[in-house]
């Protein structure tokens, strides 16, 4: 089983900047593309961004296109999104997930790490 840890999570200002970080194992790091969700209360889970294996492609939701940058680390097995310009419908459960090579969907979810942007 593939285990993820999220972190970062927070109250920020309207304009202001978070990081979180997701964790995951080093032994199974390379063989997974990473992805970055949310859920705000009484909405469906949104896709936020994602990193192909290898960090060698990225793709944004258009909603966070120019404010949130996903990035990896292999050697320390991490993922990372950079969240600026936030405004109050940033507001949401941020979840970390992980798909295997040649799967479909995603395989691998985290806890969830609350972010709050006040107005």
């Amino acid at each position: 089983q593939v285990h993820l840890v999220e972190s970062g999570g927070g109250l920020a200002e309207t304009g202001g900047s978070l990081r979180l970080s997701c964790a995951a194992s080093r032994r199974t790091f390379s063989y997974l593309a990473m992805g970055w969700f949310r859920q705000a209360p009484g909405q469906e889970r949104e896709f936020i961004a994602a990193v192909a294996r290898m960090g060698a492609a990225k793709s944004y939701a258009d909603s966070v296109k120019g404010r949130f940058t996903i990035s990896s680390d292999d050697a320390k097995a991490t993922v990372s999104l950079q969240m600026n310009a936030l405004t109050p419908e940033d507001t949401a459960v941020y979840y970390c997930a992980a798909k295997r090579l040649g799967s479909s969907s995603w395989d691998f979810w985290g806890q969830g790490t609350q972010v709050t942007v006040s107005s």
